[in-house]
């Protein structure tokens, strides 16, 4: 039906609890929810669209389909998210660490990578360097951390380990921890930049990640289609199975380069994620600017919209919750949105809940005519008329 698809992952955006929120401590967790009771706000796009009656705060949608999904794999990771939108269901979770790691691991870092450890915590990665960071430019120590999802993350500050070697450090690590022994999911590289007092992340952020399974991305790159990856999608998915990969410095950057593509003739998927909703604002609990980025990416949205052609197939969605207004600083287990629009349809509509993320991968396959082999994920493109 559509020649080119976009998919568009607001990181972190979720749509109230999930059916076990409780085992993951996310019961009444509501993103979108509690980010739009923060103040008055405006979202003219994302009302038209549909996004904002999934939480009963807009009027009757203009144009397109809505409706939610929910998680089939058993965590609230973007990896985990991410995976099952392209079909890979997990057996069993990756491994968290919520007191730190083995010591055994952390003194086999030590050795492969040169650098004492300081840290060897769960903590938010703002505050961890807040704390540790004038420790690591007297001593040149690597600062270690993790949280409640499945990551090691290696902070660094430029001046004292440049990027490159913090990359280097992390490629090293991710040979160790990247297994069945440990179980993690990701290794993180966050460098930083400031003096005491005022540190600054940077966005040269690199994930490292294993080499993910057979899954619908694969499907589409052996059938000879376009597979464009936005953001930091060729890092989640180890640069496999992916004909053009660029990196984005914020969620706007992502935007105008998404606003590029859509002036090209690719013939396939666009998979870009907006990372800021997540990373600055819900794991730092900032319902205010969660609330601004929102409305920064529905002000953007018309540039991207108004050049798409009845060829075109556009999916909103997110990977998991990050409720702002929730305690921590972590992800929350929520139902993600479903919002689906091209200038093609005649008709909209709720699409009520969906049983798995794989119901994207699914119906973008079917889109392009490919046989499905894959175990997880049932089209929903039959109904969009």
């Amino acid at each position: 039906m559509f020649k080119r698809v976009f998919l568009i992952v607001m990181d972190g955006l979720g749509v109230g609890e999930t059916i076990d929120a409780e085992k993951y401590d996310s019961l009444n967790a509501n993103t979108l929810k509690h980010v739009l009771e923060t103040r008055e706000y405006y979202l003219p796009t994302f009302e038209k669209l549909g996004l904002l009656s999934l939480v009963s705060k807009g009027n009757e949608p203009k144009a397109g389909y809505y409706g939610k999904i929910a998680p089939l794999n058993k965590a609230k990771d973007t990896l985990n998210g991410h995976y099952e939108m392209m079909g890979v269901i997990l057996d069993k979770p990756f491994k968290t660490y919520p007191d730190g790691f083995p010591i055994l691991l952390i003194s086999e870092i030590q050795r492969v990578t040169g650098k004492e450890v300081i840290g060897n915590v769960a903590a938010s990665g703002t505050e961890i360097i807040k704390e540790l960071g004038e420790m690591h430019m007297k001593t040149g120590a690597i600062i270690v951390y993790t949280s409640d999802d499945s990551v090691l993350q290696v902070a660094a500050h430029e001046d004292v380990v440049s990027v490159e070697e913090l990359y280097d450090i992390c490629d090293k690590i991710s040979k160790i921890v990247l297994t069945e022994e440990y179980g993690i999911g990701r290794v993180i590289a966050r460098p930083f930049v400031g003096e005491p007092g005022n540190f600054t992340r940077t966005e040269k952020r690199k994930d490292f990640a294993s080499i993910p399974p057979r899954n619908y991305m694969t499907l589409l790159y052996e059938n000879g289609l376009d597979v464009i990856a936005l953001g930091k999608i060729k890092d989640i998915f180890a640069d496999t199975n992916i004909t053009t990969a660029i990196k984005t410095k914020n969620n706007i950057d992502g935007i105008v380069k998404l606003v590029d593509f859509s002036r090209t003739d690719f013939n396939g998927l666009l998979f870009l994620n907006l990372n800021d909703t997540d990373t600055l604002f819900g794991h730092r609990r900032d319902s205010e600017g969660y609330l601004k980025a929102l409305e920064e990416i529905d002000a953007y949205l018309p540039a991207f919209i108004n050049k798409l052609t009845d060829d075109d197939l556009v999916i909103f969605t997110g990977d998991h919750g990050n409720d702002p207004t929730y305690k921590g600083t972590d992800h929350t287990r929520e139902n993600v949105p479903l919002v689906i629009y091209s200038k093609k349809f005649r008709y909209r509509g709720y699409l009520g809940l969906k049983d798995t993320y794989a119901c994207i991968g699914a119906t973008i396959v079917d889109n392009f005519g490919i046989k499905n082999d894959l175990e997880y994920g049932e089209s929903f493109l039959d109904i969009l008329k």
